[in-house]
C-alpha cells in the first residue's frame, strides 16, 4: 500500500451530519488496515470522546486530538505529546467573552472546564451532550495540575465573526483557528494537525509522501498540505478544496469510503 498512514479529521468527514459513523466508512477503514495502512483520528475533539470511535472501529494506535495539541496512545490512554499553552495570557480573551456573555471552554489533554457547569445554557449543554462530553467548573490557574492545551469559544457564527476580528487586531501569541461555525480554538502557536501528523510520522519511520490525510474544514489546512496526499471533503469551504491534492465525496455520502477505495485499496 503507497500510502502508510491515513489521517482522518472526524466532524464534516468521518462522521455524517448526525454525528453517524456509516457502515460504508468503517468497512473501507476496515480493509484499508487488513492491508497494512494505520488509521489516526486528527481532530479538534478531545481525545476523551474521539477514543470511542477508534474502540468502535476496533483500531490501535494513536488518536491526534485539540487539533493536535495533544497525541494520545489507544490502548492505554497515554499522552504520547502536548503542546501546553500559557493559561494566564487567555485572560483577556476571558474578560471578552465574559462581558458579551460567549460561551468558553478550557481543555487539557483530557478534562474540559467551563465557568460555571450548574449555569450552562441550553444551547452549550445540547452541544456537550451531542459531543459525548460533560465539562467540570473551572479552578484557579494555580490548582491545574496538566498543561492547558485549547482554549475554545462556541456562539453565533456572527458573533465570532465580530470577536475574531477584534481579536485579529490583539497581539498574536496563540494559534488562534476557526475550527467550525461556530467555533473558535486558541492553542500553543505550534500546535496544529499538520505539526501534531508531522511528528507522528517521524515516530513511526513514515515518509511524508506515504502520508495521506482527509478533511473539510480550515483547522484541517495544515495536515491538507504536510501530506503526501491532502483529500477535502466535497462539503469544504473553497479555500480548504484548494488548499488540498483531491477532493472526495461529502460526509453524508461516505466520501472517506471513496478516497480510501480510490487511493489506498
Amino acid at each position: 500500500m503507497k500510502y502508510k498512514l491515513i489521517a482522518l479529521d472526524v466532524d464534516g468527514t468521518l462522521l455524517d451530519d448526525d454525528h453517524r459513523l456509516s457502515a460504508e466508512n468503517k468497512e473501507a477503514i476496515a480493509e484499508v488496515t487488513r492491508q497494512g495502512g494505520r488509521i489516526v483520528l486528527c481532530t479538534g475533539r478531545s481525545p476523551q470522546n474521539s477514543l470511542p470511535f477508534m474502540e468502535e472501529l476496533g483500531l490501535g494506535g494513536y488518536v491526534l486530538g485539540h487539533n493536535g495539541a495533544a497525541t494520545v496512545r489507544v490502548e492505554d490512554r497515554e499522552v504520547l505529546h502536548q503542546y501546553g499553552m500559557d493559561a494566564r495570557g487567555l485572560n483577556p480573551y476571558i474578560d471578552y467573552c465574559r462581558e458579551r456573555g460567549i460561551h468558553f471552554d478550557i481543555n487539557t489533554a483530557f478534562d474540559m472546564y467551563v465557568d460555571n457547569v450548574e449555569n450552562l445554557t441550553k444551547e452549550a449543554l445540547y452541544m456537550y451532550e451531542h459531543f459525548r462530553i460533560m465539562p467540570a467548573s473551572l479552578p484557579a490557574w494555580e490548582d491545574f495540575r496538566e498543561p492547558v492545551v485549547k482554549f475554545t469559544v462556541f456562539t453565533k457564527s456572527d458573533i465570532l465573526d465580530e470577536a475574531a476580528r477584534e481579536w485579529g487586531t490583539w497581539t498574536q501569541q496563540y494559534n488562534i483557528l476557526r475550527s467550525g461555525e461556530f467555533f473558535i480554538d486558541f492553542m500553543h502557536p505550534e500546535a496544529s494537525k499538520g505539526n501534531a501528523l508531522k511528528n507522528l510520522a517521524a515516530k513511526l519511520g513514515i515518509e511524508r509522501e506515504e502520508v495521506l490525510a482527509v478533511g473539510n474544514y480550515y483547522n484541517d489546512i495544515s495536515m491538507l498540505t504536510y501530506a503526501g496526499l491532502g483529500i477535502a471533503m466535497d462539503n469544504s469551504p473553497l479555500e480548504v478544496k484548494a488548499a488540498a491534492n483531491a477532493v472526495t465525496g461529502t460526509n453524508n455520502e461516505h466520501g472517506v469510503r471513496d478516497a480510501l477505495i480510490k487511493y489506498c485499496l
